[in-house]
């Protein structure tokens, strides 16, 4: 298997990939994609199921993605992943898209249906409801909740997933506001408890938003780089703060440093990542996931890229 195929090869697929075993019928598309630790994840859950199939990353950029999704069905696939920058574009290619979609305005799971339908669903919402909960042993609709990043693609799936869940209370940060008047406008619509928007995003305004919230969610990018600084001062977390970086590596992240020196408890995106596939892999194939498999390839690939 290449470590990434293009949309060239799409166009080709039955030739380039003639010769791989299992066939190559589930992907994640991203642009860029090298990077994506799910084919380690669902390769491994694959051969633990006993399925005859093989998981790629396809790298597709986002003028091609229209015509890549509807090569799909001719080409055999099952279903694949969306990530960045591809998930507002792959819902408004789906045939059918779910509640979760809807909300989160963007697709990151899609299933093929054996009409050759595109069929689109979100797991980023209930990916990060399971792993706050294993990770940090809350509840998130009990959670005061303030969500760093909610501008942006992750950042609003998330901020529409804790709307629809009913969290107690919600901050939406974001650097830039003119991102957030869709989603303020979109969570508007369906929550009915209090709402507010941070501007601008600076120490003073955080320290006040952090008065009144028990739980961080940081959607935004600050902490992909081992030397960004975090996207919240330690001098601004409380013991009692909770923080979830949905930024996924085996080390600790920028915010998650940053929870240690103020004697916080966090965790990092590895436990989202996990959930979400697991979802996929259940709406893929209707039967339980594997999910201890799951945990140790993805774990195991974090701490392979982090020594590398």
């Amino acid at each position: 298997m290449k470590p990434v195929y293009t949309f060239a090869d799409l166009e080709a697929w039955e030739t380039v990939t003639a010769d791989e075993r299992p066939p190559l019928r589930l992907a994640v598309l991203g642009d860029p994609v090298a990077h994506s630790f799910s084919p380690q994840m669902h390769n491994a859950a694959l051969r633990a199921s006993g399925l005859d199939v093989g998981y790629c990353r396809l790298h597709i950029q986002p003028e091609e993605l229209s015509a890549a999704l509807h090569l799909l069905p001719k080409k055999g696939f099952i279903g694949v992943n969306c990530t960045i920058p591809h998930k507002a574009g792959a819902l408004a290619a789906m045939d059918e898209v779910d509640d979760h979609a809807q909300l989160a305005g963007g697709v990151n799971t899609i299933r093929i249906s054996k009409e050759g339908q595109l069929q689109g669903f979100s797991t980023d919402g209930l990916g990060l409801e399971r792993a706050v909960a294993e990770d940090l042993g809350v509840d998130l609709h009990d959670m005061r909740v303030l969500v760093l990043g909610a501008g942006g693609g992750a950042g609003h799936a998330v901020s529409m997933h804790c709307a629809s869940a009913g969290v107690r209370f919600l901050v939406l940060v974001n650097r830039s506001m003119e991102k957030l008047h869709p989603v303020h406008e979109a969570i508007s619509a369906i929550y009915p408890r209090e709402l507010q928007l941070l501007q601008p995003w600076n120490d003073k305004a955080l320290a006040k938003a952090l008065d009144s919230s028990d739980l961080v969610i940081n959607c935004s990018s600050l902490g992909m780089k081992p030397d960004d600084p975090s996207p919240i001062p330690a001098s601004l977390i409380a013991p009692r703060h909770l923080l979830f970086d949905t930024i996924y590596t085996a080390d600790r992240t920028p915010l998650m440093r940053a929870a240690d020196a103020a004697g916080a408890r966090s965790a990092n995106g590895l436990s989202m990542l996990l959930y979400q596939g697991a979802i996929s892999f259940e709406m893929w194939f209707q039967r339980h996931a594997p999910l201890e498999v799951m945990r140790k390839a993805l774990f195991e690939q974090a701490h392979t890229r982090l020594s590398a």
